[in-house]
This record gives C-alpha cells, structure tokens and sequence, in this order.
C-alpha cells in the first residue's frame, strides 16, 4: 500500500470505537427522541448489519413502532480492509451533505435524525419501503418517478450551490466548508481518472475476455489525454456542492419516490460529474440488460424505459436548470446590470444555451470515466457483475467500454443526448471477436 494511502489514517481514531449490536443499542438507548421513536424497551429492538457498500457499517434498528438507520464509518476501506486506512471526517462531510442537500432539495434525501462526529455516526429516517435503484434495475422493475425526481435533485442541489445563485462569499465558505474531503477526492482521482488506464494492483476484468481491451486502454494515448483532461477539470473546477458518488447503488427508490443516499464523496467541483454518473449508470443498466434475460427479448420494455429515462435526465434537468437561472439567479456570476433592455436579455439566453452545451459535453465525458472504471477498476457494480456467465458477462462489458470510449475520445460527436442513446442502440448490436 502507499504512502500515500497510508497518510489517509483519521488522527482522531483515538476517540472512535466500533460499535457492535450491544453497543449500539446501549448507545442509541441514551436519546430519549430515537427510543421513543422505535418504541418498545430497548433489548426488545431489533439490530441487523446491512451494509452492502464498499466502506461503511449501516445497520437497520427496529421497535415496537418505527425504525431506524444507523450508518458508521469505518477507518478503512471496507472492501480492501484494514491495508487501507480512510479519515473518519467523511462522516462529517455526508452530514453536512445531507443536512444541505435537505434545504435545496426538500424531501429528496433521508431526514438526519443524530450525527456523532466522534463516532463517525449519522441516524437517519428508516427507508423502509425504498430499494436500492440498482438492484430494482437489474429485476427489470421500472420507476415512473425517477425522471422527475432525480433531475429537481441535480437542477436543485446543482444550480443553488453554484455562482449562479449565491454570493462570491458564500460560494468560498461553501468550498472551504468541504475541502477538507480530500481523502475521499484522493479515492476518486485514483480510482476512476487514474487507475483503468494503467497496471494498477487492484484494478480487476472479466479474464480472459477483457484481457485484451484493458492492455489496449493502458496503451491508448488518446484515451490517455481525454481522461486526463476530465481529471483536471475534477481537480480544478469547484463549480457547485456535488454528490460525488451518484450511482444507482446510492438511490434508493419505490415507483412512487425517490431519495438519494450516501454523499460522503460531496465536495465542491465539476457539475457534470453528478450528472455523468447517474447518465452512466444508467447506460451500464441498459447494455448489461441481455446478459439477465432468461428468454429473448423478455426485458424489450424496460429497456426501452431506460433509454427514455436517459434521455430524459438530461432533457429535465437541462429544463429545469434553466429556469432556475431566469428566475432565481442571485449570484456574482452573469451580473444582471449586464443585460439589461430586449437585446441583453437575448444575449444572455444565447449564453445559458453556450453553458448548457458545455455542460452537457463534461456530462458525457464523465459519463464515459464512470462506466470504464466499473469495468476496468476495482469497485465493480452488480449490474455486471451478477450476470453468472462470464463470457456473457464479457460480451456486455465490451460494448460498454466501446461505447465509452467514443463518448470520452470522440466527445464532439455527441451533440444531443440523443447522439447518446443512438449509440448505445448501435453498440448493443455490435459482437466482440470474442463472442
């Protein structure tokens, strides 16, 4: 492990103690708001360890009359272990997200009920009826509402954070609020902008299928320069609050309701990314969809949802966060003095288009750094991964990385989100020579 790595220790472990079923329950029995919400006596609460992720404990409690989730930082990275030590802060960080993302984007994530810093804790409101998004979608299952419901999070959180609707001043707090994240920015910048595209140790494909393609990504120079590109601007543009890990293992929804979970990535940077991961995500659903068909052609339906749903997160979100800016731009960014009178207002309508396209093409670049680190990293997804024959696994995989790749090297040729399901259409045709 490097030394790099191994700074990333918390100096404040000295406080902090796992918490185990009869710890937890001793210590959740000490807040009279939390026992009266379970309800019941204390030993009579149930306590399961759920977590399923790749760093943290999150348990489920439950009473007599409600429940509860508990999420705790571990000291390291769970699904390496103890070889690779993480700060505890970034449970800071997820409740500072939480509690923020809560005012921009009312009833959009779940309600804090406790936060312990020590501890590296955070109570949160029990989704008891919620799935995780991805596991719904590799069932097939179609969610009416997440269109509308993901894109007021990303226009909200998004715009409402950023130059555009607050103050020089307030923008930097914002940033200094969060730069301390930078552990887990550490995490990302090697995982996904660093790591696919060279012999790393834990990078991990589908052998010997992929075998080929991963040594062909370590050798392309010019996936090399457009990865790069997209890792300075992750590095160099504190655009708005973003997520920072916005996949479909951290949505978790019903048909009827969405919410989004687990920001402990959030910091201050590139909008795009936001948007680029649940567009990524979203992709690898769609391409990974054949390889859990037991008859062909069973899934015609959902997929033909996921590709809308595609196109729609851009479309709504694009919509949306245009009018936010005409109606409640209050930053220092595009002074309103400006533009003033018919002509400045047909200007900067002219310019919020300028903006959207930019955005829109940093969305499908970091789309494109999402879907290869799944493939090609360490930290797969089960969209993939649950598809038991690994030939066929394979196959599915490589269109994904074919697709990527064009969207990250030929990103110019993607002028529409509807370029992009055109091409994953195309691709979902295409066979490996392997296959």
């Amino acid at each position: 492990m490097s030394s790099q790595r191994r700074s990333l220790a918390d100096p404040r472990q000295s406080e902090y103690r796992i918490l185990h079923e009869a710890d937890l329950r001793d210590y959740l029995a000490k807040f009279p708001e939390i026992a009266s919400r379970l309800g019941g006596s204390p030993a009579s609460w149930s306590i399961s360890e759920v977590g399923d992720g790749n760093l943290n404990l999150v348990f489920i409690v439950k009473g007599t009359t409600g429940g509860i989730a508990v999420k705790q930082a571990l000291p390291y990275v769970r699904l390496v272990g103890e070889s690779w030590p993480l700060p505890l802060s970034r449970s800071h960080y997820e409740y500072l997200a939480l509690t923020h993302q809560a005012q921009l984007a009312p009833g959009l994530v779940p309600a804090v009920l406790h936060h312990n810093d020590a501890l590296a804790l955070v109570v949160m409101e029990l989704l008891e009826l919620h799935i995780i998004m991805r596991k719904g979608m590799v069932a097939g299952t179609i969610y009416p509402r997440f269109v509308q419901d993901i894109t007021t999070f990303l226009a909200r959180t998004l715009f409402l954070s950023s130059d555009l609707a607050v103050s020089a001043a307030e923008k930097k707090e914002g940033i200094a609020a969060f730069a301390g994240n930078h552990a887990l920015c550490k995490i990302t910048e090697d995982l996904i902008f660093t790591d696919p595209y060279r012999v790393a140790e834990q990078n991990r494909w589908t052998a010997p299928w992929l075998d080929a393609t991963a040594a062909a990504f370590r050798e392309d120079l010019d996936l090399h320069v457009a990865i790069s590109r997209l890792k300075l601007k992750f590095l160099n543009a504190p655009e708005a609050l973003i997520h920072g890990d916005l996949h479909t293992g951290s949505i978790m929804v019903t048909e009827n309701e969405t919410k989004v979970i687990d920001p402990e990535f959030a910091f201050y940077g590139p909008m795009g990314f936001d948007i680029g991961a649940v567009i990524a995500n979203l992709l690898m659903a769609y391409l990974a969809s054949s390889g859990h068909e037991r008859a062909p052609g069973e899934r015609r339906a959902f997929e033909a949802w996921v590709l809308g749903t595609i196109e729609g997160v851009w479309t709504e979100f694009a919509r949306k966060f245009l009018e936010l800016w005409r109606i409640e731009a209050k930053g220092d960014a595009y002074p309103v003095m400006l533009f003033e009178g018919e002509a400045g207002a047909a200007r900067l309508e002219a310019e919020r288009q300028v903006y959207m396209a930019r955005l829109f093409e940093d969305t499908v670049g970091f789309s494109a750094a999402k879907i290869i680190r799944r493939i090609l990293g360490l930290a797969h997804n089960i969209d993939f991964e649950l598809i038991e024959d690994p030939k066929r696994r394979a196959v599915c995989e490589a269109r994904s990385l074919r697709l990527a790749r064009a969207m990250m090297v030929d990103v110019a040729l993607f002028r529409s989100i509807g370029d992009v399901t055109k091409a994953a259409r195309k691709v979902r045709g295409w066979r490996p020579d392997f296959a």
